[in-house]
């Protein structure tokens, strides 16, 4: 059997998988088609105002973890506040890849949806090898998890909910503050539905993924 990975060796692969997550989404965003439902309000937002997307995605994220805190209460274990730490990465990694990715501004819709597709590819890689090593949750996906616990509602069913919640609210800020619609769009949409499709195909084709976190080691009697 292989050998189970060290604590250390999982929170770095989950580390490299929040940067790959990120630089997805700057892919995604440079199709100029929107963004994904977790950045599209921060992405109206910084259309708006001065910070960067980066910036508002940190604002947000730190909102969703005070969140969990609140709804979760004694079951937020103390090791989830290291959500903090993942999100100046993840925030910081998205403002270092749009910038690494200035030089890519596709015009033709042809090419916008080649780019929209290949960064949901990036983005689903970046998904799957964070959550494979099982260590933290994301501040967006801990805060679905949270509701769903308090809830008591299926997480698939929050998560949707929880998305299109944050596309409606970004479309009433881009209509509210430029009377037309900014940040959202097909983009949005297509990655709504790719990326789920993606991680599951990594999963089930990446066997590799499974052994970054290995079921213990059953004991002889």
């Amino acid at each position: 059997m292989a050998q189970r990975p060290s604590l250390s060796a999982r929170y770095m692969w989950f580390l490299i998988g929040v940067v790959i997550t990120a630089f997805g989404i700057a892919f995604i965003t440079k199709a100029a088609l929107g963004t994904t439902p977790i950045t599209s309000l921060p992405y109206v937002m910084s259309f708006r105002f001065a910070p960067s997307i980066g910036v508002f995605t940190f604002i947000l994220n730190f909102l969703f973890i005070v969140l969990q805190a609140v709804l979760l209460r004694r079951e937020f274990a103390l090791i989830q506040w290291l959500q903090l730490l993942v999100n100046v990465v993840f925030s910081a990694a998205i403002d270092i890849s749009m910038w690494a990715l200035g030089w890519m501004n596709p015009q033709d819709l042809w090419l916008q949806l080649i780019v929209i597709v290949i960064g949901c590819a990036i983005l689903a890689f970046g998904i799957a090898v964070q959550v494979a090593p099982g260590v933290l949750a994301v501040p967006g996906e801990g805060a679905v998890r949270a509701i769903a616990i308090v809830s008591r509602i299926r997480f698939g069913t929050i998560k949707v909910a929880f998305d299109w919640t944050l596309i409606a609210i970004a479309t009433i800020c881009s209509f509210a503050f430029f009377q037309e619609l900014r940040g959202v769009g097909l983009g949005t949409i297509l990655s709504a539905f790719l990326v789920g499709v993606f991680v599951n195909v990594y999963f089930t084709r990446l066997t590799w993924l499974g052994k970054l976190n290995p079921p213990p080691l059953a004991l002889d009697d």
